[in-house]
């Protein structure tokens, strides 16, 4: 890329409501906040969004100034490795990284599947998300998921755990589930309510303990398959992993875009690891580059825009249980305007 003149990149940031308040342990959502970089270059337009990783302090108007204080060297030409060593892996990383994909997809003519050389998919089963909310509210929202065949549950540092697990496989008693708790149990609180997680065919246990507590899992007997999430960012904190958990939950605002992404899928499948692809929350500009490295996991779950008031148009697509990005949304070949 380097040597073109013509290319202009701007950002800004953009919020997007929730349709209702989402709970997680520490944090309750009302609205995400992403950042839209774009990039045009004669009659091409190309899109990258990150919402950044909320409990690094990696918000959108850090991003925005981390972007700003690239562009001139992005406007001069760089390439998707360039910039892996220019910016930290985070949100800024992301949304630059995803648009410059976009924009090599336009120029050459070519799907992002193909330049990534990954095989395209038609959809993905994805997990649909639960907020921790009481457990009525949890068997209630449940069951209007139409179509539901994953789920995946938010759990919290409180006393109601049991019962909405309890919920949500009565509402959904056919369902894959996964329970999440972001960094939310000690020990003693998961072996309390492991007896209900067996009870009730949970199939993947998210998270259950703080970043830099990864010594916990050590000597910790449990049936279920454990993920990691918070704990793991890039392939730097791989080897702290290793047999403790059987997942990598990848999440491109954690390390900081698709290239960065495909790498880290890479290496944790070298080591053994399952893999997950997930999302911080967003419109489909921020599934439709996960959705790519979705193709290559085991377990999926980009359901972002279904808690948003007004997705894009184009938009991801959900039916029967399953996610579907046409290039059109993101990474389409044929050349698009603003």
């Amino acid at each position: 890329m380097t040597g073109r003149t013509t290319l202009s990149l701007s950002a800004h940031i953009e919020k997007l409501p929730l349709k209702q308040a989402f709970h997680i342990t520490g944090y309750t959502f009302t609205a995400c906040d992403a950042l839209i970089v774009t990039l045009r270059e004669g009659n091409l337009t190309a899109r990258g969004e990150a919402l950044g990783v909320y409990y690094r302090d990696d918000t959108p108007p850090n991003m925005l100034a981390q972007v700003d204080a690239l562009r001139e060297i992005v406007q001069q030409g760089v390439t998707r490795e360039q910039l892996l060593s220019l910016l930290p892996a985070g949100g800024a990383r992301n949304a630059l990284d995803c648009a410059l994909w976009d924009l090599e997809a336009q120029r050459r003519g070519k799907s992002v599947w193909e330049l990534a050389g990954v095989s395209k998919v038609a959809s993905l089963l994805t997990t649909y998300t639960l907020s921790a909310d009481e457990p009525t509210q949890v068997a209630a929202t449940a069951r209007g998921m139409d179509g539901v065949r994953a789920l995946k549950l938010k759990l919290t540092n409180d006393t109601l755990n049991a019962e909405r697990v309890k919920a949500a496989r009565a509402a959904c008693p056919d369902a894959w589930i996964m329970v999440d708790a972001n960094q939310g149990f000690t020990r003693e609180s998961l072996a309390a309510l492991l007896p209900t997680c067996v009870e009730a065919r949970v199939n993947v246990i998210e998270q259950p303990f703080p970043i830099g507590c990864e010594d916990w899992f050590d000597g910790f007997e449990c049936p279920i398959p454990f993920a990691a999430d918070e704990s793991v960012q890039d392939i730097g904190d791989l080897a702290k992993l290793a047999g403790r958990v059987q997942i990598i939950n990848i999440k491109l605002d954690k390390c900081g875009g698709l290239t960065a992404g495909l790498r880290l899928a890479a290496e944790a499948k070298r080591q053994g690891f399952d893999l997950m692809v997930g999302n911080m929350g967003g419109s489909s500009w921020s599934m439709g580059p996960a959705f790519v490295l979705g193709s290559l996991c085991e377990v999926v779950d980009l359901d972002g825009p279904m808690f948003i008031r007004g997705d894009r148009t184009p938009g991801v697509s959900y039916r029967d249980g399953r996610v579907w990005c046409p290039d059109e949304v993101w990474g389409n070949p044929r050349a698009t305007t603003a």
